[in-house]
């Protein structure tokens, strides 16, 4: 058995909420720091992981 591949959305802010996309099915929203050193977080409730581009994000961490 596979496991589907989590939604991966590219940002430009350090901080970002997550509250599952999915309306009213959704989760509670919560907010997630990425950490500068591995450049990515996951949302402990639907599994989404952020990822920082970088090269346009700003300077809010």
């Amino acid at each position: 058995m596979t496991l589907p591949t989590p939604d991966i959305k590219t940002v430009t802010h350090w901080k970002v909420a997550c509250d599952g996309g999915e309306g009213a099915l959704g989760h509670p929203r919560v907010w997630l720091l990425i950490p500068e050193e591995t450049g990515f977080v996951e949302c402990g409730y639907c599994d989404r992981r952020f990822e920082i581009d970088r090269a346009r994000a700003h300077a809010d961490h």
